[in-house]
């Protein structure tokens, strides 16, 4: 192994650093990229649950993709999030999220954005809810199961200290043993864990529950699955 300049490592430089990549967990390891999006070119890739509640605008920063209505008609069969906006069509079973995001909505406790994945239908998916203040509903991990929101967050914070600038967030998804991760501005340690096998593959999105955001430069890494043929009842 040779460094940038050309030179050959000390032979106990490269054990250490072949040691190094030898002992990261396989999420660590680079995945492959799935899709990217700055949404210069638009939107036509993402699927609203409210096509009047999202819009694309134009900024000092470029286009970003604005979830711009508090409340949309859009009517979960279960009581979850309003305002989302899946990635058509593109399903992962591992992977790894990052986007940036800012809360467009004025302060007050359940100020939030949220995040899809493992969608597979209105009434089947996971996603996570960055609130503002802390409770039983709020700045929590959840399951959509076909019923009623359920957290299955193990760890939190008190809140996510929404403000008007721009933040980074990142999901991090390992189907084996069910892990989820989920990292705000600090990339190294996760704001929020949880545990769940439920759902193994599905489509990602974005949204609130019933806020407003703008989203921009979303990357998706993972392994691509194809989405299973549905199952037909017996005869």
């Amino acid at each position: 192994m040779t460094t940038g300049n050309g030179r050959s490592l000390p032979p106990a430089a490269l054990a250490i650093c072949l040691l190094a990549s030898a002992c990261l967990p396989a999420q660590e390891k680079a995945l492959p990229m799935v899709y990217q999006d700055d949404f210069e070119k638009g939107a036509d890739a993402w699927r609203p649950s409210d096509k009047e509640a999202w819009k694309i605008v134009k900024t000092d920063r470029g286009n970003v993709y604005s979830q711009f209505k508090k409340r949309s008609k859009y009517e979960p069969p279960h009581r979850s999030p309003y305002n989302f906006s899946i990635l058509s069509g593109v399903y992962v079973g591992d992977f790894e999220l990052r986007v940036k995001v800012k809360s467009t909505h004025p302060d007050y406790g359940h100020r939030d954005v949220c995040l899809f994945f493992g969608y597979q239908d209105p009434a089947h998916f996971h996603y996570v809810h960055l609130g503002k203040k802390t409770d039983a509903h709020a700045n929590q991990i959840f399951i959509v199961n076909d019923a009623a929101r359920t957290k299955i967050t193990t760890k939190t914070t008190p809140g996510t200290d929404w403000d008007d600038r721009w933040h980074d967030v990142k999901i991090v998804r390992r189907t084996g043993d069910g892990t989820i991760e989920v990292y705000f501005d600090d990339m190294r340690t996760p704001a929020m864990v949880a545990k769940d096998e439920t759902f193994t593959w599905g489509e990602v999105g974005l949204g609130s529950f019933d806020d407003t955001g703008d989203w921009d430069n979303f990357q998706l890494r993972g392994l691509k699955v194809e989405k299973p043929a549905p199952q037909q009842e017996a005869q």
